[in-house]
């Protein structure tokens, strides 16, 4: 089964993105199931894992009402107040929809780096653990400390990186600083069999006129550091098309992952980690 492990679908009028404006140019239109299917169909990807777009309960339930209208959508993981009391209850009542699997807090967009560590959010991360529900790590390279402590807390948390830990991609030397600090973090998140992380992203975080050849070394590291068993594609459609296309980001990754590992990366990682059928 070949599975887009993250996307999103918004419709504007809801209202609730805050990030999602005119200025954000084509992005800034409803993207429904309709426009993602026939995308899907073309290349044989039989269930999609849909990604809050917007930090409210109320997006959580309109992702999973697209779900039950869409079972292609295998799996929904929504948005949950990690500070609020009444959180784990909020998980429980999710929990009840058959493709609820887990949450993404907005992280990138919070100012403080060290957020995922404060006290009053512990709580909501081990009733995560203790309904087998997951967290997915939306990160950049300043947040890798912090969620290596994280991932110490709570070594049965199920966490999914997304979007490689967004490095800047740039053409790669040795020496550079920046790409050697996220290989060593990356490497250490990946020392932890909980800890999973999706092929996705690398588009956008690169220049434009991207090949194969600028994103070797960063699939080498992340083939090296999760394996295939724990590493999963994704598209982040829409948000792909900022500096790329669906069908040339789908060719290059099934280029730079060893064809043994197309089966896992392309499917079967993201099948075991969202409990999808």
């Amino acid at each position: 089964m070949l599975i887009d492990a993250h996307h999103h679908l918004w419709r504007i009028a809801r209202n609730d993105y805050g990030w999602l404006t005119p200025d954000t140019g084509f992005l800034y239109r409803d993207y429904e199931p309709s426009d993602l299917k026939p995308i899907l169909d073309a290349h044989g990807i039989e269930r999609a894992v849909v990604i809050q777009a917007a930090p409210t309960l109320a997006e959580t339930h309109f992702l999973l009402s697209l779900s039950d209208e869409h079972p292609y959508l295998g799996a929904v993981v929504g948005w949950v107040d990690f500070s609020a009391r009444n959180t784990p209850e909020q998980l429980d009542g999710l929990s009840n929809h058959p493709r609820f699997r887990g949450v993404r807090p907005m992280i990138q967009d919070i100012a403080d780096d060290g957020w995922m560590l404060r006290a009053e959010l512990n709580e909501t991360f081990v009733a995560l653990t203790e309904r087998n529900l997951s967290f997915d790590a939306l990160i950049q390279p300043r947040h890798l400390r912090s969620l290596i402590e994280l991932v110490e807390r709570h070594p049965l948390l199920r966490i999914a990186i997304n979007h490689c830990g967004k490095p800047e991609v740039r053409d790669w030397r040795a020496g550079d600083a920046s790409f050697n600090a996220w290989q060593a973090g990356m490497a250490e998140l990946a020392r932890h069999p909980n800890v999973f992380c999706k092929l996705s992203a690398l588009p956008t975080r690169s220049a434009p006129d991207w090949t194969a050849a600028t994103f070797e070394a960063y699939v080498d590291v992340l083939m090296t550091a999760f394996g295939d068993a724990r590493l999963m594609w994704a598209s982040d459609w829409p948000i792909l098309e900022r500096n790329g296309r669906y069908e040339d980001w789908l060719r290059v990754a099934r280029r730079l992952v060893p064809e043994s590992a197309h089966a896992s990366v392309f499917g079967a990682a993201a099948q075991s980690f969202y409990r999808i059928v």
